[in-house]
C-alpha cells in the first residue's frame, strides 16, 4: 500500500512539473518569436468555435514583457509548490481540463473580446492545489490547513479583484487590458473539476 501511494504521488506530481515546464518554455519561445495578441494563437470570442486550438494555445500569448515576467514568476511559485506539496494526478487531470475551459466560459460576459496569457492557468493551478490539498484521502491535518489558507488567500485575491462585476480593467502601467474575469472562471474551473474529480473516485 504505501509503494502505490508513492507511486501515485509521483505519477501526479510528475504530471504537473510537465505542464508546468511546457507552459514556461512554450511562453518564451512564442514570444521571442513575436506571437502576440494579433496572431492566430489568440482566443477570441467572436471566431474561437471556427479556432478550437485557441483555448489551449492563448495562455502562451502575452501582449508584452512585463505580463510575460509576472506570469513566469508565478509559475516559478506554482512549480515550486507542486515540488513541495506533491499533489496527486486527479488534481493534475483537472488542472489540464481547466486550461481551455477557463478560456471558453467567458461566454457570460459578452464585451469580452478576447483574452491571452497564462493568468487563466495559473489560477486554475493553485485552485486545483488548494483543493487537492484540502480534501485528498491521505492528506494529513497540516495538508488540509495548508490547503484551506491557500483557498482563503485564493478567494480574497479574487473577492479584491471582483472580475464577475469588472471583467475586464486597462492595466495603465503596461498599456494593455487585463481580463480578470478569466482569472476567476481559471480558479472556478480548477477547484470544481478538482472536487468532482475526486468525489468521483470515492464513489467507485
Amino acid at each position: 500500500m504505501g509503494s502505490r501511494t508513492r507511486l501515485k504521488g509521483l505519477t501526479g506530481r510528475g504530471g504537473w512539473l510537465v505542464l508546468c515546464i511546457a507552459h514556461g518554455t512554450v511562453s518564451m519561445m512564442l514570444w521571442w518569436a513575436g506571437l502576440g495578441p494579433d496572431s492566430f494563437l489568440t482566443w477570441r470570442a467572436d471566431h474561437w468555435p471556427a479556432t478550437p486550438w485557441t483555448a489551449w494555445s492563448t495562455a502562451w500569448v502575452h501582449p508584452g514583457a512585463a505580463q510575460l515576467i509576472v506570469n513566469q514568476l508565478a509559475l516559478g511559485t506554482l512549480t515550486g509548490l507542486v515540488w513541495w506539496t506533491r499533489p496527486g494526478a486527479l488534481s493534475a487531470t483537472a488542472w489540464l481540463l481547466a486550461w481551455p475551459l477557463a478560456h471558453t466560459s467567458l461566454f457570460f460576459w459578452p464585451q469580452i473580446g478576447y483574452a491571452v496569457g497564462l493568468g487563466p492557468v495559473l489560477h486554475a493551478g493553485f485552485a486545483a492545489i488548494a483543493c487537492d490539498l484540502a480534501i485528498r484521502a491521505d492528506a494529513s491535518g497540516r495538508s488540509r490547513q495548508w490547503g484551506l489558507a491557500l483557498l482563503a488567500a485564493l478567494t480574497i485575491k479574487l473577492g479584491y479583484e471582483q472580475g464577475w462585476s469588472s471583467p475586464v480593467v486597462w492595466d495603465a502601467a503596461n498599456e494593455s487590458s487585463v481580463v480578470l474575469a478569466a482569472r476567476l472562471t481559471g480558479a472556478l474551473m480548477g477547484a470544481g473539476l478538482t472536487l468532482l474529480l475526486h468525489a468521483a473516485l470515492r464513489r467507485r
